[in-house]
């Protein structure tokens, strides 16, 4: 599979179209929906998943991926945007129900910086922003979106994992506008003006963690 950088985005952004088949997310949603309990962690606006092990300034304690998540994240590994030395050993698995989002931020330097996320189950609209650079704090002005389509594939690489910040707004709908720059890249025809309704979203954020060790961490709660 070719990848081609997005026209109307800076540099090192890639957007694939129905990276799964509709089998796979079903297969993908099953799974997720059926982990053992211990497995989700509830937050106040969403619940996830953490599979490779809980990363940590002081080093993740890395855990084998299941069969059917490796499955995945051997075919994002083939796009060959992680460099051989590098390949992902963490998924961050997000369900988020209609309404729920996430404020603006960075993934930071826990990871390498390249970041590939399969949605499954309903659209979301990923929102962009670039701080100042003499003032990097979380910035409420959009710089531009992309809309994340149901079994979809999003890349995120250097200039884009550093200096822009990201979120998805608290809403049950979302209207396209002239601020989402893949449009193009869709699958359907999302003519601008069009209102879409979300519905439970599950994605699955594919990245690399570099510091691993083999000691017991305390983390503290």
């Amino acid at each position: 599979m070719k990848l081609q950088l997005l026209e109307n985005a800076p540099p090192s952004v890639y957007y694939i179209p129905n990276f799964i088949t509709e089998c796979e997310e079903a297969i993908i949603i099953e799974k997720v929906n059926t982990a053992p309990k211990p497995k989700w962690t509830q937050l106040s606006n969403r619940r996830l998943q953490n599979w490779g092990g809980i990363p940590h300034p002081k080093g993740m304690i890395p855990e084998p991926l299941p069969e059917w998540l490796q499955e995945y994240v051997n075919r994002v590994s083939q796009l060959e945007v992680f460099e051989s030395v590098t390949k992902p050993n963490h998924v961050l698995i997000n369900e988020y129900l209609p309404g729920q989002g996430i404020m603006a931020h960075f993934d930071g330097p826990l990871f390498y910086p390249t970041v590939a996320t399969i949605s499954c189950g309903s659209h979301t609209l990923l929102n962009f922003m670039k701080p100042p650079e003499e003032n990097l704090v979380q910035s409420k002005e959009k710089s531009f979106s992309l809309l994340l389509e149901p079994r979809s594939l999003l890349l995120l690489q250097d200039s884009m994992y550093h200096d822009y910040q990201h979120s998805i707004e608290e809403v049950l709908q979302d209207v396209i506008t002239d601020s989402i720059v893949n449009l193009s890249e869709t699958s359907q025809n999302n003519a601008i003006g069009n209102v879409l309704d979300r519905t439970t979203r599950i994605s699955l954020t594919i990245r690399h963690v570099p510091k691993t060790t083999k000691l017991k961490i305390k983390l503290c709660r």
